[in-house]
Order: C-alpha cells, then structure tokens, then sequence
C-alpha cells in the first residue's frame, strides 16, 4: 500500500482490496471512536487495543511507512528516468486488480452494469480534471486533507492525485521542506477526521450494499487506467521544488507517442505487474485457508 501511495494515479486502497485486508481495514478503522475511549477507561489499554484491532492497524502503518522510506524515493527516480516502464508495470498490476475485484461481485443484472460503467465514468472524469491553484486558508486545508484521505481509502483512486487537482499538492510539499507545522497539523487533522467518518461510510455501504459497493469500487479502479496509461502526451507543467511536475496530460496511442514508445519492454513490464497482483491473490487465498 505504502508503494502505491508514493505513485501518483495509483491507490492504496487497490493494493488493500487485492490482497484481501479491505472490509477489516475498513472495520478496524470503524471501530476508533468514542466507544474505545469507554473501553479504555474502563478496562484498560489491552482491551481497547483488542477492540480496535490493533495489532493489525499497527502493522499496516509499519508496513506503509517502511515502505514509502524504502520505496519513495526509488519509484521517484524511475517515474523521471523509466516512465513508459514503471507506467507499464502498474498498469497491468491494476488491470488484474480490476478482474479480481469484479471477481467478488456475485449478482450480475442489468443495473449492476449500469452502476459500473457510472462508476467507470465518474473515475475517467476525476482523471482528466485540471489541476486548480489553490489560496490556502487552514479551512480550505482541513477539507482537502479530508477529501485527499478519503481518495487513498478508496480502490481506484489516488490521494495524492487528489491533493493535485485540489492545488494543494505544492503548497503541502512547501510546507514539508519549510516544516511550516501549523499547515500540516491541519491538514493531518483533516485526514483523520475524514477518515474516521469516511470508514463509517464504507462500512456501512458494505454491509447494506456490499454487492453494489464491489461494483461502483470496481467502476473506480477501470476509470482510473486512463490517469497510469504508459504513453502520455504532456499539455501543461510546473517547475516544483526544482522539479518539473506535469499538471496536465492526455493519453496518445504507442504509434503517436512522440519519442521511443519502448513497446516490447512496456508489454514485458505489464506483463509482469498482472502477474505479481495474480501471485498475491494466490498468497492472499492460501492465507484465507
């Protein structure tokens, strides 16, 4: 998850769903609230953390921050030096992440379909918005911290890519380099605020809707290939922090692709990515048993 996160158009949320942790991530969030607080006054730490699943929690955060320390800065290098490579190999790890998860959607009629081609539309659309500028106000962070939380949470869809469109994805990078606290502490409280409310969402949608939910997520995570397909023609950049950030593209056919497509090795890297998602979906069951 951490590895996703790092990639801007790719979520977390995808990674979680595949490898079969989604519904109790979303259940173990769901149970931070109030509740814990009772349990923890009145009978003590290990119960709270029982009811929360907090071993699990724990080990996902370890997990996510070990990764994006280690990861970050490689997938970095490689999205700037191997972009029709690195582009390839997450493309086919979303596109077997797409047969998977219509996989578990066990009623098919024909408002199921309509549901995912809407869900389809809707996250085509959120990739070919505009990225804005943004005026900060600790307001306007608190409700783009919510949102973006909320995005990585969900199969599909990209927080980071979020904070992009939102116009915040520069200023939450000057407030990193500058360790301008107030900004960021309001933007982590906005995220978890989304994020506790946004889980009840979920959960609830789950247990009352869990087939249409599957569709609509599925819908998502189709609508997303077009923001992580290979070849991209760039229509707008920024220079960000002394790195050029591309804020606006299009998605051209290899043949129209203006520079070496690299076609045999971006098929062999998407090979690769489809076979990993079928590796851990095989790890994933055997781990279910």
């Amino acid at each position: 998850m951490g590895a996703a996160d790092v990639v801007p158009g790719v979520s977390g949320g995808t990674i979680a769903f595949i490898s079969g942790i989604y519904e109790e991530l979303i259940t173990s969030i769901n149970q931070v609230n109030l509740g814990s607080l009772k349990i923890l006054k009145k009978e003590g730490f290990m119960a709270m953390w029982n009811s929360i699943n907090g071993n699990f929690l724990l080990s996902l955060v370890i997990g996510i921050g070990l990764s994006i320390l280690s990861l970050a800065k490689l997938i970095r290098h490689l999205l700037e030096t191997q972009p029709i490579l690195i582009w390839s190999f997450f493309f086919g790890l979303v596109l077997a992440s797409i047969i998977y998860v219509a996989k578990q959607i066990y009623r098919w009629n024909i408002g199921t379909v309509i549901i995912l081609v809407m869900g389809s539309f809707i996250g085509f659309f959120i990739t070919t918005l505009t990225p804005q500028t943004a005026v900060v106000s600790y307001p306007y962070v608190f409700i783009s911290g919510a949102l973006a939380i909320c995005a990585m949470i969900l199969p599909g869809i990209s927080g980071g890519y979020i904070l992009l469109l939102l116009g915040m994805y520069k200023p939450v990078l000057d407030a990193l380099h500058d360790k301008n606290v107030g900004l960021l502490a309001t933007l982590i409280l906005g995220a978890i605020v989304g994020l506790l409310s946004f889980s009840r969402l979920l959960k609830w949608l789950f247990d009352h809707y869990e087939n249409l939910t599957l569709t609509v997520l599925t819908g998502f995570i189709i609508g997303s290939l077009n923001k992580i397909w290979p070849w991209k023609e760039v229509l707008d950049s920024e220079v960000i922090n002394g790195k050029l950030k591309v804020l606006d593209d299009q998605s051209v056919m290899p043949f129209s692709y203006q520079g070496d497509p690299q076609l045999g090795m971006a098929v062999l890297m998407g090979l690769t990515g489809f076979l990993f998602i079928v590796l851990l979906e095989k790890l994933a069951a055997k781990k279910g048993k």
